[in-house]
C-alpha cells in the first residue's frame, strides 16, 4: 500500500489550518514539509518555528526534507520540533551516517534525499542506517515541475538495491507526479509518494488526494 504525501509548499499559506484539514480529509497521512536555505537549493521557505504551528494543528505524520547546507546541524532540531521523519541530502552531508544516526536517536524516522543527477552509489553504504530514501524526480528547489522520465528506471533499481540487501527501508518520491503518472510510479516500488501542484490549486485538495489514491490503487 502506498501513501499520499502532500507538499504545503504548494499551498495557501494564508488558510493553512484548512488546508491541512483538507487534505486529511481525502485521505492523505503524510504532511510533506520542503525546508529550503536558499544556498542548496535556489529557493527560500519555511523552517522550525512554522512547523512547530503546523505541529499544533495535526496529528498527520510530518516528513521535512531539509534541502539546506550543512544538514547535520539541524536536522534532531526538527524531530525536536515535531517533525516524525526527517531527510537530509546525500550531496549537502559529508557525514550523513553520522546525521541519520542522529535523527534516529531524537526519535524520528531517517531518512537519505538524492537528487535526479546523483548515481544510487552515492548512498549505498549508508542504506542500513536510513528508514526511508526520497528520491527526488526534479531537480529541488521550485514546485511545480514537471517528471523526470527517467526516474522511473532509476525507481526501479533502487527497489531492487533495497531488496537484494533485505533491508526494510521505504521510498518515497517527489517532483511532478499525478494521477497520469502515479499508477506507474506506485508499480515500480515507491511506497509514499509526495505531491504538490496535483493537489493544490485544481480542485479542492480533498478530491485532489481522493483522485491520487485511485490512480494509484488501480495499479497496485
Amino acid at each position: 500500500m502506498f501513501e499520499i504525501a502532500p507538499s504545503i509548499l504548494s499551498a495557501d499559506f494564508s488558510r493553512l489550518g484548512e488546508e491541512i484539514a483538507a487534505i486529511e480529509k481525502g485521505g492523505a497521512t503524510v504532511l510533506h514539509f520542503d525546508v529550503m536555505d536558499g544556498q542548496f537549493v535556489p529557493n527560500i521557505t519555511v523552517g522550525l518555528p512554522v512547523l512547530k504551528s503546523v505541529r499544533k494543528v495535526t496529528e498527520m505524520t510530518i516528513d521535512a526534507h531539509l534541502m539546506i547546507e550543512d544538514p547535520g546541524n539541524y536536522a534532531a532540531k526538527f524531530v525536536e520540533a515535531g517533525a516524525d521523519m526527517v531527510s537530509v541530502h546525500v550531496e549537502a552531508d559529508v557525514h550523513l551516517q553520522r546525521t541519520l544516526t542522529a535523527i534516529r536517536d531524537a526519535r524520528g524516522k531517517a531518512g537519505i534525499a538524492i537528487n535526479p543527477g546523483t548515481p544510487l552509489v552515492h548512498l549505498e553504504e549508508c542504506l542500513p542506517y536510513a528508514d526511508f530514501v526520497l528520491l527526488m524526480s526534479v531537480n529541488p528547489g521550485f514546485g511545480g515541475q514537471k517528471f523526470i522520465p527517467t526516474m522511473v528506471d532509476k525507481l526501479r533499481r533502487l527497489r531492487a538495491m533495497i531488496d537484494e540487501r533485505g533491508l526494510a527501508t521505504k521510498i518515497e518520491i517527489d517532483g511532478g507526479i499525478d494521477a497520469g503518472n502515479i499508477g506507474e510510479i506506485v508499480e515500480s516500488g515507491a511506497e509514499i509518494i509526495v505531491a504538490g501542484s496535483a493537489v493544490f490549486g485544481k480542485r479542492t485538495p480533498t478530491e485532489s488526494v481522493k483522485e491520487l489514491i485511485e490512480a494509484g490503487t488501480v495499479w497496485v
